[in-house]
């Protein structure tokens, strides 16, 4: 992974374009804002399905050493959203309808079990707790902020599913659902009335659990995790 071999300067393609995320702070865990900063970048579409970037240009951009970038695209690399190109840097991984379809079946098959099983098992007062999210991401998608939006969305599942003390369960569908936020080559950008009515789908399905209609909980759960639905 770029051991070994000065990496050649950047051209063109490598630069990462001006609004690619927002510009790292110098706070405890450098790796961890940068890697924040490149998910942003990835959800966002600023880096694009295909391209190369090379790790001194990220480090520039971010105002960093090269080290926590590479580090960042290492764990992004294990995650599938990148590829590593040795001597180069890293490629952004390209996905087709296909991979999102079949990231969405999978999701369903651990999701909507885990969602239905606990509209049966906890009080609506526990679901309250969840509003606060739900309004982090309608929030984020009326200012038709994906990447903020995705942040949301993940937050919301994640304290969805963490409802089951099961922690491996809630760590692979928080990946699942990272890897279905990342951009899709070839995609377009995600309409702001698209992003609301995922957005909303939370807000139903909080309504629902906490109604305790089951039935209409198992709908909205399989609905929103569905790729017909989801914007990508």
């Amino acid at each position: 992974m770029e051991q070994g071999t000065a990496e050649p300067q950047p051209r063109a393609r490598d630069r990462v374009p001006a609004q690619a995320g927002p510009a790292v702070p110098q706070r405890h865990s450098v790796r961890g804002q940068v890697l924040a900063a490149l998910r942003h970048a990835l959800v966002g579409g600023e880096l694009v399905p295909g391209e190369v970037y090379s790790a001194p240009v990220l480090a520039e951009r971010y105002g960093v050493s090269a080290t926590p970038v590479r580090e960042a695209m290492q764990q992004l690399a294990c995650e599938g959203a990148v590829e590593v190109v040795p001597n180069r840097g890293f490629r952004v991984a390209e996905r087709s309808s296909r991979d999102l379809a079949e990231l969405a079946e999978v999701r369903a098959m651990l999701e909507v079990p885990a969602i239905v099983r606990l509209a049966r098992a906890l009080p609506p007062e526990r679901w309250e707790e969840l509003r606060p999210l739900a309004a982090e991401g309608v929030a984020a998608a009326a200012r038709g902020d994906r990447a903020g939006y995705a942040e949301a969305d993940h937050g919301f599942h994640r304290a969805m599913i963490a409802f089951t003390g099961n922690r491996r369960l809630t760590e692979v569908t928080g990946d699942l659902l990272r890897r279905a936020h990342w951009s899709v080559a070839g995609g377009t950008r995600v309409r702001t009335a698209e992003l609301l009515a995922d957005a909303s789908e939370h807000t139903a399905l909080l309504d629902a659990l906490i109604a305790q209609e089951y039935a209409v909980v198992e709908r909205i759960a399989r609905d929103h995790i569905s790729v017909a639905r989801h914007p990508h």
